[in-house]
């Protein structure tokens, strides 16, 4: 017996080591395949080991994520075709002003990450929003032309699609694990200088109220990001994608040390509905939420102990609408949906469009100072109608 203990706990010491061993010098062996919508993509494993198992923890470099990841980074090239002018339709302008050309096609650049060896890629949707044609450029200088597979504004993300060999793919990171001081990498083609590669940290999480986006979540970093960057790829320590490099705060034009990306797990999601469903389905369930703040927390006689723990308020809820059916009242104070916390409008936003229609989700409410759990069936939200 003592024979056979000894055994065992040699062959699991042997066993760690060689996790450790693996995790340490090819992290990378340790990722997983998956599937989202459809497309394959590689995943990185949900243990905590990779954040200190990389290269720079152990030799203060971050050359090796760094080219693990760059490969997989494309710059993206965009030509606008130039609009001829509609007063060359009459006859007295032409008279007047001459025959005047279409004027010259305007181009843009910006980076994307390829999520895919089957060609997908993750990009903004403004580096490619009316463009009429596309150039993906990699790193290994090969040039494709891209299909726009679909976008979805109200995230700025896009997915294209390339037809080329040999792929080079991100692995697809765990943007939920990153805490504040975790270092990054932001790679992209600034300027259109060609691919860089900056580091720093993360700064803060779930930025939101910037006025970029409908749904913001964004990653905060102090790796600079400058014009070009956008649709680039912010990575870890192991090289794995965290999140899409979006926009900056600047009063210059140029870095100011603070950028924001976003997260993976929001371009995963993304990426399922439009490769799946050709578009993002997400929740919605018809209230009007506010912050919760003094005046209203008099106005629907709230007791403060309710107040401090935090929520949006709801003041109003449209009349047969998903709520309304389920039970919500006006003064009802939400703090989680689907079990995660929420804490201010966009956060309940953000909470509710993740929620799949036609499956009911929980609702936490604090109602007559106490809590109570409801039961939501979300419809699907609507796209606002483009002004003309």
């Amino acid at each position: 017996m003592k024979r056979t203990w000894l055994l065992f706990s040699q062959t699991v010491t042997i066993l760690v080591a060689a996790y450790f061993v693996v995790a340490t010098l090819q992290p990378q062996w340790l990722n997983k395949r998956a599937l989202v919508g459809g497309v394959s993509v590689i995943e990185a494993p949900s243990t905590s080991l990779p954040r200190v198992a990389g290269s720079a923890s152990t030799v203060g470099s971050f050359a090796p994520a760094a080219k693990i990841a760059s490969a997989a980074v494309v710059s993206i090239n965009t030509t606008k075709a130039a609009v001829r002018n509609p007063q060359m339709n009459d006859p007295w302008f032409r008279f007047f002003f001459g025959d005047q050309g279409p004027g010259e096609a305007q181009a843009g650049l910006g980076s994307g990450v390829i999520v895919s060896a089957s060609g997908y890629i993750l990009t903004n949707n403004h580096v490619v929003e009316g463009a009429d044609e596309i150039e993906v450029i990699l790193n290994d200088t090969r040039k494709a032309r891209a299909k726009v597979i679909g976008t979805d504004p109200d995230t700025d993300l896009a997915i294209l699609k390339i037809e080329l060999d040999k792929l080079p793919a991100i692995v697809l990171g765990d943007s939920d694990s990153l805490l504040v001081g975790d270092p990054v990498l932001a790679i992209g083609n600034p300027f259109g200088v060609g691919q860089t590669v900056t580091g720093g940290i993360v700064s803060a999480l779930g930025r939101n109220h910037l006025g970029i986006n409908t749904f913001e979540n964004f990653i905060q970093t102090d790796a600079a990001i400058n014009p070009g960057n956008s649709g680039g790829a912010l990575v870890d320590i192991n090289g794995n994608l965290m999140g899409i490099n979006t926009a900056i705060y600047s009063r210059s034009g140029g870095s100011m040390g603070i950028g924001f990306a976003i997260p993976v797990s929001t371009a995963k999601q993304v990426l399922e509905g439009i490769v799946k469903e050709g578009q993002v389905t997400r929740g919605w369930i018809g209230v009007e939420p506010q912050e919760l703040n003094a005046e209203l927390v008099e106005a629907f006689k709230l007791k403060p102990e309710a107040a401090r723990r935090g929520g949006v308020i709801i003041t109003g809820v449209l009349q047969n609408g998903p709520a309304a059916q389920a039970g919500v009242r006006p003064g009802d104070v939400i703090t989680a949906v689907n079990s995660q916390p929420v804490s201010n409008v966009s956060q309940l936003l953000t909470a509710v469009a993740a929620l799949k229609p036609g499956t009911p989700a929980p609702l936490t409410v604090l109602r007559d100072n106490g809590p109570v759990e409801i039961a939501v069936t979300p419809g699907k939200r609507q796209r606002p109608k483009a002004v003309r």
